[in-house]
């Protein structure tokens, strides 16, 4: 007797907790195959981390054939869904392509880069959305610190220096905390370096506060320690344009940059919108158990699906990976109740409150309602990430512990290019290559 076979599309958090999930109910009774461009869960949380040169990339990477055995991965970027024939279409890493048939669909694609119509941000400005996007930048911010440092036109040098963030949100915060200090200890490290040209870094949001979806106590603690480290927090201000030379502000100020990085927010994969099925502002719209109406076959969770929020009722739960990681072990239980396994259950989540990592030890955190800000704050927060994360736990701690006891290591590898991670992708997880070179031809 065949086995039924479930397809999970995409393995960020709800992906990944749906397949890991499923897997531990239905054991062998069950074929579970897990599409995903990449062969690792990436830890989003950590990233500006990454880019700050604290964390090793790897580190906040966990191998998917490691962590869940009995689940078969398929790499590759989903491109279409036949809901009718039931097959789910993809392209491999290599330019193939194919296709995989299933008796449950689970779509957790997540999301990607949110665009704005201002003139030049495609072009101009870089994400934060996956690790080329991390390598990219701190390749880029440790490239401009060196070009600064040598260079004889005071303009040239102040426009070097000079980094834009916009988005004062839970990712454009932390990158501009740890961004500064990143460029702090890198300054400490040219020797010709002038007191005077201190790295600048800007956090701009059209928001009266930074990290406005989050409690005000913690927006309060974050902006103070932001402004005592000199960055340059511009609340109700947005970018008109941007130039290969800087940005326009909208109250006309040009600020001379080399670096623009957009953290206005994240959109739900473009797949979504194409399978044909109800959306809500792009999400797929599901029942409180994650079931698509009217395709009892069909589940979707994360970013890819507007889940009904029963604690705010006419409302849907918003795209954080604390409801994603939830709401994928809901998936998973449901998936498993529709093969006859086990029961379905309702998702119903509780704030357990959310933690900022603002470099250093400082830290702003409510665990269950408790405002906590400084060392304490620090400390509740690196613990709250190693109990999240799936693996890596020691290597990931003993990172921290040397950063604590060592100069971080100023270089540029080189090895991801600007061009390489556009703003305006799909797949923000993958670096851009030449067309010819996934199929392994000589791009010269």
């Amino acid at each position: 007797m065949n086995r039924p076979r479930v397809v999970v599309v995409g393995a960020g958090f709800a992906g990944f907790e749906t397949a890991r999930t499923l897997s531990r109910i239905v054991r062998d009774r069950a074929e579970i195959v897990l599409l995903n461009p990449t062969d690792y869960f990436l830890y989003l949380p950590l990233l500006p981390q990454v880019a700050a040169g604290i964390l090793e990339p790897r580190r906040v990477t966990v191998s998917l054939p490691g962590t869940l055995p009995e689940v078969r991965l398929v790499l590759g970027e989903a491109s279409g869904v036949d809901l009718d024939a039931r097959q789910v279409r993809y392209t491999g890493p290599e330019g193939d392509t194919g296709t995989l048939e299933y008796d449950r669909l689970v779509l957790a694609v997540g999301s990607v880069n949110k665009l704005l119509p201002v003139p030049g941000i495609a072009e101009y400005a870089h994400g934060f959305r996956g690790l080329p996007e991390a390598l990219y930048l701190r390749d880029h911010v440790t490239r401009q610190i060196e070009l600064a440092a040598a260079a004889d036109d005071p303009d040239e040098c102040a426009s070097r220096r000079t980094f834009v963030v916009v988005g004062a949100g839970y990712t454009g915060t932390e990158v501009a905390a740890q961004g500064k200090l990143f460029t702090d200890a890198l300054v400490r490290k040219q020797p010709h370096w002038k007191e005077e040209r201190q790295p600048r870094w800007l956090l701009l949001d059209i928001a009266d506060r930074v990290l406005p979806e989050l409690d005000r106590r913690l927006s309060a603690t974050a902006d103070r320690v932001l402004r005592r480290r000199d960055v340059d927090v511009r609340t109700g201000t947005s970018v008109k344009e941007a130039t290969p030379g800087g940005v326009l502000l909208d109250d006309g100020e040009f600020i001379d940059t080399r670096t623009l990085v957009w953290c206005v927010g994240v959109r739900p994969d473009p797949l979504v919108s194409d399978v044909g099925l109800p959306v809500e502002r792009g999400r797929l719209l599901v029942d409180p158990q994650l079931n698509v109406p009217g395709h009892p076959e069909v589940f979707a969770c994360g970013d890819a699906a507007a889940v009904p929020d029963l604690t705010r009722p006419g409302e849907f739960t918003p795209m954080t990976a604390q409801h994603a990681g939830r709401q994928g072990k809901v998936a998973g239980r449901n998936v498993a109740a529709s093969l006859g396994f086990g029961e379905r259950h309702t998702y119903k989540h509780n704030d357990l409150g959310f933690v900022v990592d603002l470099g250093g030890v400082q830290a702003a955190a409510n665990p269950l309602g408790v405002p906590l800000s400084g060392p304490l704050a620090g400390a509740v927060t690196r613990g709250y990430h190693l109990a999240a994360m799936p693996g890596n736990r020691v290597r990931v701690a003993a990172d921290w512990m040397l950063d604590a006891v060592l100069p971080r290591q100023a270089v540029q590898l080189g090895l991801v290019r600007s061009w390489s991670v556009p703003l305006d992708s799909a797949a923000p997880e993958l670096a851009r290559v030449p067309e010819d070179q996934t199929t392994g031809k000589d791009s010269t």
